[in-house]
């Protein structure tokens, strides 16, 4: 197992509502107060969705570079922007997010039914995307939703070379409807069929966080926690902070004696671009 562990939040997503999730950051001014929050609990990477002043998910690419501005000057977390969106944005904004300027990016290695959508990542738009973010110096992060978008990526990285950075960083997104479950012998399985000398974090949506941070934990992997992917601690129990999900992870991390990984070294364990 590594010595240190990689922790990444994913404050916002595309899939909860204000109204409905209170807590949830929206506005720059919270997103930054959320950066700073969950810098000092110990996360080095912050995976970002931005929304508009309805707090609807938006790829404007004025509010995209106002954000990345924004936290490079309120803290020293890794800026990774998503690529995805929301299921109903286009190819061509999904593209654009890298002129924005980020440290790195999420590249989902292929289609997914998600939940009662249908999340598009055609192979043409996949290489487009690849390609951008070598000619842009901006680190991906592969994210893998099932066993088949693994095959994806070797076939990526056989016909388009190595990423930016030169490591191969990977997300396994576990428990959404329609990918791959959320436990410990699926995550076993995607880790054996990952390419060789990858790294790789994983995620656990809803019910299956805990399971997944625990299995990620003991496999030597890494973490992503935030309120894109878990809304509460506990049965009945609401997360009221994004702070919270990183500190509880910096806590079973810390019991595995892989305490979280510093920013400054984080940089340099995904060979992110000084900018």
């Amino acid at each position: 197992m590594g010595a240190k562990t990689l922790i990444t939040v994913a404050p916002t997503g595309a899939e909860s509502a204000k109204a409905d999730v209170p807590a949830l950051p929206v506005t720059l001014e919270e997103l930054t107060q959320t950066a700073k929050e969950c810098e000092a609990a110990g996360a080095a990477v912050i995976h970002v969705h931005i929304r508009d002043d309805e707090a609807r998910p938006t790829l404007d690419p004025v509010r995209l570079r106002d954000t990345v501005r924004a936290l490079r000057e309120s803290t020293g977390l890794i800026v990774q922007l998503s690529t995805g969106g929301a299921v109903t944005d286009s190819f061509d904004d999904r593209l654009r997010v890298l002129e924005a300027g980020p440290d790195g990016c999420s590249l989902t290695c292929g289609t997914v039914n998600f939940g009662d959508d249908v999340f598009m990542n055609p192979w043409p738009f996949m290489v487009d995307l690849y390609q951008r973010t070598q000619e842009l110096e901006i680190v991906p992060e592969f994210e893998l939703f099932d066993l088949g978008q693994i095959a994806s990526l070797h076939r990526l990285l056989d016909k388009h070379g190595a990423p930016y950075g030169g490591r191969v960083h990977c997300d396994l997104v576990m428990g959404v409807p329609g990918g791959m479950p959320g436990d410990a012998a699926t995550l076993i399985d995607a880790v054996r069929a990952l390419p060789e000398g990858a790294t790789w974090s994983a995620t656990g949506v809803g019910r299956t966080s805990l399971p997944v941070m625990f299995a990620a934990l003991s496999a030597g992997g890494h973490l992503r926690v935030g309120m894109e992917d878990t809304l509460t601690l506990a049965k009945g129990r609401p997360v009221t902070a994004n702070a919270e999900l990183v500190e509880r992870a910096v806590s079973a991390a810390t019991l595995a004696q892989r305490p979280p990984m510093p920013t400054a070294e984080a940089r340099e364990f995904l060979g992110v671009k000084a900018r």
